[in-house]
């Protein structure tokens, strides 16, 4: 291993594949696959069967389809019975989990499994639209990754993620700061800041890892969502990693619609969210 990837690659030992057996799941299932592969990972793919539920035929068919799939990654089938939430939890606490990945209904997270995670996981988590394909002949291309930062210490635990994927991927990284519009008379402070913060950006990715990602730093005002959304969208980005703050903290809800909700519900590519 050279030394710049030494300092800056993350470890995936353990990644937790949540599904629902059901043909949306399978969207998320190439980034298991491939981040396994790059990483040297174990893969559990979990199934959890809520209260009351039957185990049917086409479940049983699925799951063994499945296990096929990942034949060549070292892995692990998990079926349990239960609280949905709580056997997520557990296997993510029991197993070390350093990543947990999980498929999205579109603009809302899939209930009780994605959102579970997304908003109690200690660990980083990878939720997947069902705007990708789930087609066994589409390979990964992680190609432009773009990193979202409100230079909060919840937001740079983030940072390592982004920079050893777009390493991982020879990808070119972009490292976005949205703030406020200016209020009236603040224009030049506004400008001045914006100058800042470029400098502090710039400064979030070490020097050796700068040949492998390209980064490229801008700020941006405006609504953060709306914004990391809309330049997710200009720059055709596979992946969006921003850092969230750690359960109990600002708790995100659905009601609430924080940021980082509103970004997974709303993106065209994979979220990484990475628990500060």
């Amino acid at each position: 291993m050279q030394a710049a990837e030494a300092k800056t690659r993350i470890a995936l030992k353990n990644i937790l594949f949540a599904t629902d057996l059901s043909y949306l799941a399978e969207v998320a299932l190439p980034y298991v696959m491939e981040l396994a592969r790059l990483y040297g990972s174990k893969v559990y793919a979990v199934h959890v069967r809520p209260r009351g539920g039957e185990w049917a035929a086409p479940q049983g068919k699925a799951m063994a389809s499945l296990n096929e799939r990942l034949k060549d990654i070292p892995h692990e089938m998990v079926i349990e019975g239960g609280d949905v939430r709580e056997a997520l939890l557990r296997q993510i606490a029991e197993r070390n989990i350093d990543l947990v990945v999980v498929s999205t209904h579109g603009r809302v997270l899939l209930g009780s499994v994605a959102e579970a995670v997304f908003r109690e996981a200690p660990c980083p988590v990878l939720t997947v639209g069902p705007r990708l394909s789930a087609d066994p002949q589409w390979m990964l291309k992680i190609k432009e990754i773009l990193y979202a930062t409100d230079m909060t210490p919840q937001s740079a635990a983030a940072a390592r993620y982004a920079i050893s994927l777009a390493q991982e991927n020879q990808a070119r990284l972009t490292i976005l700061n949205v703030q406020p519009p200016p209020k009236t008379g603040e224009l030049v402070e506004s400008e001045r800041y914006v100058t800042s913060t470029l400098r502090l950006l710039e400064k979030l990715v070490p020097e050796e890892a700068q040949l492998w990602c390209q980064p490229y730093c801008m700020v941006e005002q405006g609504d953060a969502a709306e914004k990391i959304l809309d330049v997710a969208g200009s720059y055709h980005a596979d992946l969006i990693v921003m850092g969230i703050r750690p359960h109990g903290i600002g708790v995100a809800t659905h009601i609430s619609r924080p940021t980082a909700h509103r970004v997974v519900a709303g993106a065209s590519c994979p979220v990484l969210t990475v628990r500060g």
